[in-house]
């Protein structure tokens, strides 16, 4: 087992000071994994599963950087939206690199819109040969109201407890009857790409993106099933099925894997590919 070197590396973006923790892995590798921090998290991340993350990659020779974008944790300034730092990713990209000089490129991993913002961002950053998404943030009304009547209403049709629940009038028939009204008005809205969306864009950064992709998804998890239902029928997005990237499915698993298993089936998965990318 590698020997864990952590340490915390400043760095600025505009007027804005950045804080990164880096991992140095024992085994001088040219590839790192640079972990993109999404939502209201910073670089710990929900249940430490950054730093548990970074620390096995560590162990199995991987460098890593893990960071807080501006606004978060302990990095200055107005919290931004995911989709705008590209400038905070490529700072750290830079400072990773600046740190740990043996790092020649970079795999970017990211959860939930941080995710989306990794794969917004990778085409514009040729040392970035490699992605790891963990169910990405794909919302829009028509998917959602599609993944609402798919995954709940049809499943609470054909539910006992529901039917128990209508016979002993626990369930507000009005109220149940408008929100499903409305999930089913979405589903069929006929939608229009708009110029600039974040949506657009992560579409355009896969197609133009010249790296490998390994996509991770919850089964258990609404993100991850708007994400499907969105992309993986879409020929739009056949690039996603591409023979070089990876398609993982853990059935059981939470939108942030919380669960000891699975937050290994993650480490193991995020391993295999980062070294798969060595090798080649």
């Amino acid at each position: 087992m590698g020997i864990i070197n952590e340490q915390a590396i400043p760095f600025s973006v505009d007027d804005d000071q950045l804080l990164g923790i880096s991992h140095l892995g024992a085994i001088n590798n040219e590839t790192g994994v640079l972990i993109v921090v999404g939502g209201p998290q910073y670089r710990v991340g929900s249940h430490r599963q950054f730093v548990q993350l970074s620390r096995a990659l560590a162990q199995k020779g991987i460098s890593s950087m893990r960071f807080d974008y501006t606004g978060m944790g302990d990095s200055t300034g107005n919290k931004k939206t995911f989709d705008n730092i590209c400038g905070d990713i490529g700072a750290a990209v830079d400072a990773f690199i600046s740190a740990q000089p043996q790092i020649k490129k970079v795999i970017l991993w990211g959860l939930c819109d941080a995710a989306s913002a990794a794969l917004i961002y990778a085409n514009k950053d040729a040392r970035v040969s490699g992605l790891v998404l963990l169910n990405p943030w794909l919302r829009s009304d028509q998917a959602m109201g599609k993944t609402m009547v798919k995954y709940y209403y049809l499943q609470r049709l054909m539910s006992k407890s529901f039917w128990k629940k209508l016979i002993s009038g626990k369930v507000n028939v009005a109220a149940s009857a408008r929100d499903a009204k409305g999930f089913v008005k979405d589903s069929v809205v006929t939608t229009h790409d708009i110029e600039g969306s974040y949506q657009t864009r992560m579409l355009l950064g896969l197609n133009e993106f010249k790296g490998d992709l390994c996509l991770i998804l919850s089964g258990e998890d609404l993100t991850a099933r708007e994400f499907d239902q969105q992309t993986l029928s879409n020929k739009a997005w056949k690039k996603l099925r591409a023979l070089s990237n990876e398609i993982h499915r853990l059935p059981g698993a939470d939108h942030t894997f919380s669960s000891a298993q699975f937050k290994r089936e993650v480490e193991i998965i995020t391993n295999e590919f980062v070294q798969r990318i060595i090798r080649n």
